[in-house]
């Protein structure tokens, strides 16, 4: 290959993108593989044949149109990883169902907003998890459920919610059990094959929402075009054929888990597992040696905690071949150990964010080791990246730092009803601008940076410092807070909020963690809290957040000297 000289560089296009709907082409994969087995749901001790799941996720998608939902309309998923999940995701596609994914860790707040901002008119959910009573949180939200019939809510603070699907056994005053849902359907129901033929792959599918720098989330929309030929690729990278079994313990929610997992198996007819609701490494190495998988999913902190776990050396992980390590950078020595212990001889890394559905530059399974610990692969196919100067917008030479931009088919639709934002992000040109700091080399191979964005990166989790500090704002005892990222071995990230007391004002550490419990997502709460009586500024009156990290930084090194 020719040595690059400017920092841009385009994916192959040997082979063509898939112009067919998410719906289409599983019914086609279905006709090639029908009995090979498309799921299993250890935690459900649930498997599905890739014919059973087409008439499963049918019947779901007859039973949505059931309830009076019509092609456009908004239905949210709040759940961690199961059977259920995945036949959403492929019954609202067949339906034309925008399908909005809603995080677990998500509290009353956040749930208010996101079922407001996009207009959900039903809600599948949980009923509990650990200490998190689901069921709860939607009565705070829709207090009026508890006397109304299952399509007809009538919620004021959450006005377009209509129906609340749960999934559990129990009958609650209000609510639809899937199981009664799921009874409504007709896998052969003749309006499936009318309303297919009306869809388009390039409409809106899916929202997934990504923290803002305003406070709010913003809505990512994407469409089937989008994720189907992301998750296609990313599968090719990995070499995925009929034969492979994904273990996927990433969260559904997430592109991670909803795209380069299960999108990435159903494009090459290969087999789902989800060895347990939310992320255990006990059952993941469980999973991996009962059912023989072939590939295995994560951010570096699961796989430090797989590595690590006591009963580690009694697992057989000798069927592992690949599989994706991303959401954070990659510490060198995890990465030997993960090819090395793990089997995982041609495992990849792969770059990208929610708004580019997501993957945009991925290693390959023959990609040199060195190449693949030191940067994230190469740019995909049919996508083009760049690395310019931010402030003039020039396309650097290679080797020099600057934002990284990435365009074609994997840009999202838009910011859900934000033209304004949508704006801001994807230029006239159709350039996303990611707002990550990129070095490509002269062979096209990318190495992340750092970050243009205020944002931190708590074990795969995208946090924005300005939402949590509009959060706190909201405290009475709260005059002014700033919010930055510390190190931390763990999560890569942990967020550390130095706030400025109100004068006469009674808050303590105690006081501002028991405000924020239940209202936002439990890794969203500042692990730090300092009270200080004013910020390092600039003499323009700017805040240097790097002052405070740095100062952080080193009051955590002498505590960790003095307790070593």
């Amino acid at each position: 290959m020719a040595q690059l000289v400017t920092s841009y560089d385009r994916g192959n296009q040997d082979t063509p993108l898939i112009e067919q709907t998410i719906g289409d082409f599983f019914d086609a994969m279905v006709s090639r593989f029908p009995d090979n087995e498309a799921l299993v749901a250890c935690h459900q001790q649930s498997r599905l044949t890739y014919r059973e799941l087409q008439q499963e996720s049918n019947r779901l998608a007859s039973a949505l149109l059931a309830l009076g939902l019509q092609k456009g309309d908004r239905v949210g998923i709040w759940s961690h990883n199961n059977t259920e999940w995945l036949l959403t995701q492929i019954a609202t596609a067949k339906a034309g169902i925008v399908l909005v994914n809603i995080n677990p860790a998500y509290r009353i707040a956040e749930l208010e907003y996101a079922l407001n901002k996009v207009g959900c008119k039903a809600l599948i959910t949980m009923t509990s998890f650990k200490t998190s009573d689901y069921l709860d949180m939607i009565r705070a939200v829709a207090p009026e459920i508890a006397a109304s019939t299952p399509g007809n809510l009538q919620a004021a603070r959450a006005p377009s919610l209509k129906t609340v699907i749960q999934l559990g056994d129990e009958n609650v005053p209000g609510m639809m059990r899937f199981s009664d849902l799921m009874a409504k359907g007709d896998p052969a129901d003749a309006r499936l094959a009318q309303i297919g033929a009306t869809l388009k792959s390039t409409e809106p599918i899916n929202i997934q929402f990504t923290s803002g720098t305003t406070g709010f989330p913003k809505g990512a929309t994407l469409t089937h075009r989008n994720v189907l030929n992301n998750g296609f690729f990313i599968g090719e990278a990995m070499r995925l054929t009929s034969s492979d079994r994904l273990c996927i313990p990433v969260p559904l929610y997430h592109c991670f888990g909803m795209v380069l997992g299960n999108l990435a198996c159903l494009t090459h007819g290969s087999t789902i597992v989800y060895p347990n609701d939310a992320f255990d490494p006990l059952l993941v190495l469980q999973a991996v040696q009962q059912e023989r998988c072939t590939g295995l999913h994560g951010v570096p902190t699961m796989f430090i905690a797989e590595l690590d776990h006591p009963r580690f050396k009694e697992f057989d992980l000798s069927t592992l071949r690949t599989g994706i390590m991303a959401g954070s950078p990659c510490p060198i020595e995890v990465m030997k150990r993960v090819v090395s212990d793990m089997h995982l001889s041609e495992v990849t890394i792969a770059y990208g964010m929610t708004e580019t559905s997501p993957v945009s530059c991925q290693s390959t399974t023959d990609t040199p080791l060195e190449k693949r610990v030191s940067t994230v692969g190469k740019t995909q196919p049919h996508l083009e990246v760049k690395i310019v100067d931010p402030d003039t917008g020039k396309t650097v030479p290679v080797g020099t730092s600057g934002e990284l931009c990435t365009r074609g088919y994997s840009v999202m639709h838009g910011y859900w009803d934000d033209a304004e934002k949508t704006a801001e992000a994807i230029d006239a040109e159709g350039w996303m601008h990611t707002g990550d700091l990129a070095v490509m080399d002269a062979e096209g191979y990318v190495n992340i940076s750092g970050r243009i964005k205020d944002m931190v990166i708590r074990g795969g989790e995208n946090i924005y410092p300005r939402e949590i500090e509009e959060f706190l704002y909201r405290h009475p005892g709260v005059q002014d807070v700033q919010v930055v990222g510390v190190p931390d071995k763990k999560y890569g990230e942990e967020l550390c909020a130095w706030i400025v007391p109100r004068a006469g004002a009674s808050i303590n550490e105690e006081s501002v963690r028991e405000f924020c419990k239940g209202q936002i997502a439990h890794y969203k709460v500042p692990r730090y809290i300092r009270f200080v009586e004013a910020f390092p500024m600039t003499v323009t009156g700017k805040v240097q957040k790097f002052k405070m990290r740095e100062q952080m930084k080193q009051e955590l090194q002498l505590a960790e000297e003095k307790t070593a």
